[in-house]
């Protein structure tokens, strides 16, 4: 995850994350008076900007997400989960390139097979998890809203943006941008990559801490679990006690994994 400090010393970089973060919150904004839940969230085309963003800017479009997501908020109401919405958007720009960078072997993310598609919706699906997660873990933490409320619609919004609106203006606009060698990998290319297997590591415990933080998300949220080890008044409604304890830990073997990629 040094690409996220060093981008800052890039000036084109910079601009390249002013202008994720400006596309992604121009979209989002007029869609604020589309709610999908009232007061939770809305419908987000606007998801499909940092799926894109981040196969062609690479950091850049990491750290646009967050900041464009935070514009956004500004005009729906700023909460302390709004923290917590910083760093899920951050990932969701994030995970996608460095994803990429293990699974493709040097393939382009634009779909022109069914083996690229299989990737992409791979990549994709561990980005919109990651986010799922940390809204929803944060915002039980703090008893705003219950993890399975949030955990299961954010995937839902972004998966339905990435893969029905971002694979056409990924083709749209790959070439041109690779030709022009603004590419992150063009711009940046004192970035290195880490070994193969401690990569793979590292995906591995992102995919098994994630998945796992979404299933015990849910299950302690909806009191489906009740974990027999905790006495009765952490498991007890709003489910915030136990949804720190019990997801923190997966939440943590998640970024652990993010360091390793």
């Amino acid at each position: 995850m040094t690409e996220l400090h060093l981008m800052w010393r890039n000036t084109r970089m910079v601009v390249l994350c002013a202008i994720s973060a400006a596309l992604y919150a121009a979209v989002l904004v007029p869609f604020k008076v589309v709610p999908l839940i009232p007061g939770v969230t809305e419908l987000r085309p606007a998801n499909a900007i940092p799926i894109v963003c981040s196969f062609l800017f690479g950091p850049a479009a990491a750290w646009g997400a967050a900041i464009g997501n935070m514009i956004g908020d500004f005009f729906g109401g700023v909460s302390p989960g709004d923290l917590f919405g910083f760093a899920a958007n951050l990932f969701y720009g994030f995970i996608p390139y460095k994803m990429w960078e293990i699974i493709s072997r040097g393939e382009s993310p634009v779909i022109r097979s069914p083996r690229v598609a299989v990737k992409y919706f791979a990549a994709c699906l561990a980005a919109s998890v990651l986010c799922a997660d940390f809204v929803g873990w944060g915002d039980n933490m703090l008893a705003l809203r219950p993890f399975s409320l949030l955990g299961n619609v954010i995937i839902f919004n972004n998966m339905v943006s990435a893969m029905l609106l971002s694979p056409f203006i990924l083709a749209a606009v790959y070439t041109p941008v690779r030709q022009s060698r603004m590419l992150y990998t063009e711009l940046m290319p004192e970035l290195r990559r880490a070994p193969m297997a401690r990569r793979t590591l590292g995906l591995a415990l992102l995919v098994a801490g994630e998945v796992g933080a979404w299933v015990a998300g849910n299950l302690l949220s909806t009191g489906y679990w009740t974990p027999a080890f905790l006495p009765a008044w952490i498991t007890a409604a709003p489910y915030d006690k136990s949804v720190a304890i019990i997801v923190s830990p997966l939440m943590l073997l998640a970024v652990v994994g993010l360091c390793l990629m």
